[in-house]
């Protein structure tokens, strides 16, 4: 099984590690012969089975070539649903543990760790782990460093809400309400979404942050919208893929999407089937992250 002979070869990795010398701990390569360095790029994300949110994948791919245009880019899935589910396709991609053991095997010593999650909550603690396993491997890469999510910072809000005001289709006008919808966890660090909801508001008191999973919640957006007699909203996704969850939660045709709950209220809602990382300036702030680490390189 693919997943059985992954595990094998992580494994086997972890064991040759653990039987070299002293001297391989103390400075990181065998023998203490210097490797040629080899610098490497692993694009972490949840992943997706849809295959319009491909584009989001192609863009960010896009921008970060263009940003570093000689050094190899490959990916990895954190979901394993998805990454089994692309299987049975025909469509394997690896896990990050599996990604990094190829990466490991084929003699690369800088490894930067990009993550493209939105915000630092489970997924990406998991992924530091991983990357701490990796690190403390005497035998194995010279360096490893892991870029932050999109959202990890003040700063990162700022310049987040500044491009997606930027954004807006250009046809809506200032009372349209235009509602964000992120994931949502019940990380703490959820506590993004909701600052991200305040600092958004004060450069536009029509625009919203809701999320699915988490808060702020639909509901509170609709009674706020409501109340100010808004009859027009917006419907644009705060992840970095129009996946599963946008084209269902938000757009879907069900009676508990947003679209048709905001719809049942009387309210025209207008669709935007576009992932955060299509938009070139919202890839570029990942970019950033991903620089901050080659400078450490």
């Amino acid at each position: 099984m693919p997943r059985a002979r992954a595990v094998f070869h992580v494994a086997t990795l972890i064991c040759l590690c653990l039987v070299l010398s002293p001297g391989a701990w103390a400075h990181g390569h065998v023998h203490g012969h210097k490797k040629t360095d080899k610098r490497g790029i692993l694009l972490v994300t949840f992943g997706s089975s849809c295959l319009q949110a491909q584009a989001s994948f192609e863009n960010i791919e896009a921008r970060v070539k263009k940003a570093f245009p000689h050094v190899p880019v490959r990916w990895a899935y954190t979901s394993r649903m998805i990454r089994h589910k692309l299987a049975k396709e025909g469509k394997p991609i690896d896990s990050t543990a599996t990604a990094l053991a190829k990466m490991m095997d084929e003699n690369f010593t800088h490894v930067a760790v990009q993550s493209l999650h939105t915000i630092a909550g489970a997924e990406f603690h998991d992924l530091r782990s991983i990357v701490n396993g990796f690190e403390s491997m005497s035998c194995g890469f010279e360096k490893i460093l892991l870029g932050y999510p999109l959202l990890a910072a003040p700063h990162d809000l700022v310049a987040v809400r500044d491009a997606m005001l930027n954004n807006i289709p250009e046809e809506r006008k200032a009372d349209d309400a235009v509602i964000l919808m992120g994931h949502g966890t019940h990380h703490p660090s959820n506590a993004f979404y909701q600052a991200m909801a305040y600092i958004i508001q004060q450069k536009d008191p029509n625009m919203y942050v809701g999320t699915v999973e988490g808060a702020p919640s639909l509901d509170g957006i609709l009674a706020r919208i409501e109340d100010k007699g808004t009859d027009t909203a917006y419907l644009i996704p705060f992840m970095s893929v129009a996946g599963d969850h946008v084209r269902n939660d938000m757009a879907g045709a069900g009676t508990d999407s947003w679209k048709s709950t905001l719809s049942d209220k009387g309210i025209t809602t207008k669709v935007v089937l576009k992932g955060t990382a299509e938009y070139d300036n919202i890839a570029d702030l990942w970019v950033d992250h991903l620089k901050d680490i080659f400078s450490h390189f």
